[in-house]
């Protein structure tokens, strides 16, 4: 049958330098999508501001039973027969440290999605920091990037990515110090217990952390039948399979049994976890994403469900 998935943009040479330069390829477009997301989302959001001690005007709000009257606004409230409190924007700066997956299995594109993990992840990690500096935020990238707070810290970030040596698996959090969020995203393939090993100490450390899994729609639908190869695109073991069609009951099994298993053990520590297909929009996964920020409960949906 025909190939219905592949590793993309593979070059020659050195594997590191070889991945490297595949990267820094890929990251100016993938800036372009996600300020052009993040542009589409941001649009009638106050971000993530609220109320607290400033010196920014954020909202009028209807006055409530056992609040000062001094606070209240009497032009505003002259307007009409109520009366309004002027809040101020909270201006605590927050830190975020934002993380992408670039190990060998994320370069994955099926004949079923229009882009790679690693694109998609990518373009989510970029149009998250491009809202996040408009909101005042400070943002870091583990062993990429010390936080900053900028209105271009996106793109900076895009050029630490672009110059940052090929890894795999989670970055090194040593230098993450106090109460900070971190989002991690990948595709999260191992099995649960061993990414609950890496993840877990981080949660010990009182990180309030965010998971987003990125799979190609193959990887769940598993549509292969016939003589079927497969290949691990970390070790290059290869897989035969005479009626690849005859594996699909059990492997769809597996597969989403261990992503509950992850997202109910994330849940349960007090993290975030968003599942996203790279045939959605990559805005689901970023609203989602955004809201558990924000401290809000996600809309359940394609790209939040386990």
């Amino acid at each position: 049958m025909a190939s219905i998935g592949q590793i993309v943009e593979q070059t020659p040479g050195s594997e590191v330098l070889s991945r490297a330069r595949q990267r820094a390829a890929l990251v100016p477009d993938c800036m372009v999508e996600a300020k052009r997301i993040a542009n589409t989302v941001i649009a009638g959001w106050h971000g993530r501001r609220k109320r607290g001690i400033g010196e920014n005007f954020w909202q009028f709000r209807p006055f409530a039973d056992g609040e000062s009257y001094t606070r209240i606004d009497w032009r505003r409230s002259a307007r009409d027969d109520h009366m309004y409190i002027r809040d101020r924007e909270w201006e605590a700066a927050h830190t975020v440290w934002l993380w992408a997956d670039m190990s060998p299995s994320m370069m994955y594109k099926s004949t079923l999605a229009t882009v790679s993990k690693e694109s998609r992840a990518l373009v989510l990690m970029l149009a998250l920091a491009e809202i996040l500096a408009r909101s005042g935020e400070r943002i870091g990238c583990p062993g990429i990037m010390e936080p900053i707070s900028a209105r271009n810290a996106a793109e900076r970030l895009a050029a630490a990515i672009m110059h940052a040596p090929a890894t795999s698996g989670l970055p090194d959090t040593r230098m993450i110090r106090g109460a900070s969020d971190i989002v991690l995203i990948g595709d999260f393939l191992d099995e649960a217990g061993k990414v609950m090993e890496r993840i877990t100490p981080l949660a010990r450390r009182g990180l309030r952390g965010h998971v987003v899994e990125i799979a190609d729609p193959a990887e769940e639908s598993f549509p292969f039948s016939g003589r079927t190869e497969f290949q691990d695109p970390e070790t290059g073991e290869k897989l035969t399979s005479g009626r690849a069609e005859t594996l699909r009951s059990d492997y769809r099994q597996a597969y989403i049994a261990r992503r509950e298993s992850i997202a109910d053990q994330l849940r349960r520590m007090g993290w975030s976890f968003t599942h996203h297909l790279t045939d959605s929009l990559a805005s689901e996964a970023l609203v989602a994403v955004h809201m558990h920020l924000s401290g809000m409960p996600a809309t359940r949906g394609r790209s939040s469900a386990p």
